[in-house]
């Protein structure tokens, strides 16, 4: 196979691998939407490429804890998908459904926690050097 741009030297992870990688971490019972994951990835992907990316994803990749803007199902539109599959996955899982077949999302909605900053990285911010020989105040 030739590539018409050089090669690309060792693996290289795709966009979907992130979506992938956030959605596994969604706890049962919690969901995120595809624009939040979207914005968790640094919007390298829109949040219908995130859609696109759970489409196929791997089986270990539990799809259906993602949900749309409203908290909504929009795998109910899918041709191949039965309809109500999303929410009966996400039921058995203690997730409630309102009449108009949305998930309030102020009480199922995941945010993960972000890893604090090194101390090198916020100093470097605030404009500040940190190094050995470096006073702390």
């Amino acid at each position: 196979m030739i590539r018409l741009h050089g090669e690309v030297q060792g693996p290289r992870k795709s966009a979907w691998d992130g979506v992938f990688a956030v959605t596994r971490r969604i706890p049962r019972g919690k969901v995120m939407t595809y624009g939040q994951i979207a914005t968790l990835l640094g919007s390298r992907l829109s949040p219908r490429a995130v859609g696109w990316a759970l489409h196929g994803c791997p089986r270990d990749v539990p799809w259906h804890r993602v949900v749309n803007a409203s908290g909504g199902c929009s795998t109910d539109r899918l041709p191949h998908m039965t309809p109500g599959f999303q929410q009966a996955l996400l039921r058995a899982e203690g997730v409630k459904f309102r009449p108009n077949h949305t998930l309030d999302l102020a009480a199922y909605r995941w945010v993960p926690r972000r890893r604090p900053a090194p101390r090198r990285i916020l100093a470097a911010a605030s404009g500040r050097r940190v190094g050995k020989n470096t006073r702390r105040s």
